[in-house]
């Protein structure tokens, strides 16, 4: 994945979190997690669905491998789960 597309990828879910938490996206960081942001998990779960729903992915539930609790472990999700569906999108099928 291009760097130009992670960072579309990361401007996407901060504008998502911003709107769904009515926050300024300029508090957001990479950094920064839901809990520091003040996010109720209400919130949390709509921003988990509208990313799903932008992305058209599904984030894994409960999975040591995927942090969602931060924004940098959110993004990063995001970035895999998309790459994997583009790969798997090209593939010929069989």
């Amino acid at each position: 994945m291009s760097s130009v597309q992670d960072k579309a990828i990361q401007d996407t879910i901060f504008g998502i979190i911003a709107k769904e938490a009515n926050i300024d996206a300029g508090k957001i960081t990479l950094d920064s997690t839901l809990k520091e942001l003040d996010i109720q998990s209400l919130d949390a779960v709509q921003i988990i669905f509208e990313i799903e729903d932008h992305f058209k992915i599904t984030l894994p539930d409960r999975d040591p491998n995927f942090d969602t609790e931060s924004v940098k472990g959110l993004v990063e999700a995001v970035e895999k789960l998309v790459a994997a569906k583009d790969s798997a999108d090209v593939a010929p099928s069989a």
